[in-house]
């Protein structure tokens, strides 16, 4: 059996700081970037195809399958299902592209595989 469809939530503009994003029961998608100050949500995954500056939050509702990908990691904080890492922690991945994602209750934030890892 095939399995179900997710839905997914597009935005092709940049995030401004003060914003936010929801993507209720849905995957988020954005084409562009995410500014210091923006926030983006989803219940699924948050993808972003640009500099991810602002917070990231996969997993809203619980969902610890859920992962945060981005092609830039310069985040004020990435979580997942509620286990959340500040800049601070997550200095040493800062212009890399990366997933976070939860490994045994852990928040893991990896390189991602076949990226290129230039700062």
């Amino acid at each position: 059996a095939a399995a179900p469809a997710r839905s997914t939530r597009l935005i092709s503009t940049p995030v401004r700081s003060g914003q936010q994003i929801y993507a209720e029961g849905a995957d988020l998608v954005i084409t562009a970037a995410v500014s210091a100050g923006a926030e983006v949500i989803a219940d699924g995954c948050v993808h972003v195809y640009g500099v991810l500056r602002g917070r990231a939050i996969a997993g809203a509702r619980g969902n610890t399958e859920a992962r945060v990908f981005c092609m830039k990691q310069e985040a004020e904080l990435i979580a997942v299902a509620g286990v959340y890492a500040v800049a601070d922690q997550i200095q040493d991945t800062r212009g890399q592209a990366v997933q976070a994602l939860l490994a045994d209750d852990r928040l893991r934030i990896e390189p991602m595989p076949g990226a290129t890892h230039s700062r």
